[in-house]
Parts: C-alpha cells; sequence; structure tokens
C-alpha cells in the first residue's frame, strides 16, 4: 500500500517539477528601445531648450541606460533615476504617485528607499505589462519632465504593442 501512495505521488508532483524548471520569459526594454527613448525625450525637452538627464530603467527597477544632458546640474540623474524607479515600482507616473501620496495614510508610502513624489516619471509599457519606466530631470517642473517623458516613449510605442 505504501509502495502504489508513493508511486502515485511521485506520478502527481513530476509534471509540476519539470514545469518549474522551465526558464522564465519576459519581456523587457532592450538597450536600442532605451536609446531611442532617451533620444526621443532628449529631442522633445530641446525643443523648449530643457537641458535634461534621462535615466531608463528596465522591469527589475535596475538601471538600463542613463543620459546626463549638457549642463545639466549634477542631482539631475539621481533625481531621474529615482523618478524611473518610482514609476516602475509603483506602475504609474510620479506625477500621480504624488499626488495618490500628498496625504492620510499613504503618505507613508513616500518613506520606500528611492521613491520620489514628483513628476518626470513615465511607466514604460507593453500592452498592460510594465517592463521599465523612464525618469527625466532638469526642465523647469516635473509636470515638463513628464511630457517629455512620453514623447520619449511614444518613440517606440509601434514596438510596445
Amino acid at each position: 500500500m505504501k509502495l502504489r501512495s508513493l508511486i502515485a505521488l511521485a506520478g502527481f508532483c513530476l509534471p509540476a517539477g519539470a514545469h518549474a524548471q522551465a526558464p522564465q520569459t519576459e519581456r523587457n526594454v532592450s538597450m536600442s528601445m532605451a536609446q531611442a527613448i532617451i533620444a526621443g525625450v532628449v529631442e522633445e525637452c530641446a525643443k523648449s531648450s530643457y537641458r535634461v538627464s534621462v535615466v531608463i530603467v528596465d522591469k527589475a527597477g535596475q538601471v538600463s541606460a542613463a543620459l546626463r544632458g549638457d549642463g545639466t546640474s549634477p542631482h539631475t540623474v539621481e533625481f531621474a533615476r529615482m523618478k524611473a524607479y518610482t514609476a516602475r515600482t509603483r506602475n504609474q507616473t510620479s506625477l500621480e504617485f504624488a499626488a495618490a501620496t500628498a496625504s492620510g495614510d499613504a503618505m507613508a508610502l513616500r518613506q520606500i528607499p528611492g521613491v520620489i513624489a514628483i513628476g518626470g516619471g513615465v511607466p514604460i509599457r507593453a500592452g498592460s505589462e510594465t517592463i521599465g519606466a523612464v525618469g527625466v530631470s532638469g526642465a523647469p517642473g516635473g509636470d515638463k519632465d513628464e511630457v517629455c517623458a512620453r514623447a520619449g516613449i511614444a518613440r517606440v510605442a509601434a514596438a510596445l504593442n
């Protein structure tokens, strides 16, 4: 009786075990996509003479690409990184995060290391899946940074469908 139970249990467990060993496949920001987004951001911001820094984070929230703009303040790269990280980890723009955490218990979310409640971070979505984010810093206001970030993502919109 014990042997039959063990054989039945082994047969039940094997398919799940074999499936669990398969590698994951996931969509993520490629280097060429990151470069195209950065180019779109810089082009859009240049129209208004904004000097900005841009950071792209991947699906895991890790820096994939970064560009410190000519004449930008030293802090802009770190702010851009934090804006991108916020957008990726919260799956919303950093401006939406700022509004959602402006009062009440939600304010505690601003204490998460690496997040920032100011505009300029926008998630990069492939369909409904967030695969990364772009952060922009240096324009005179987070709302203007966000406009540039959206223009960068628009540059690769066809590849995100």
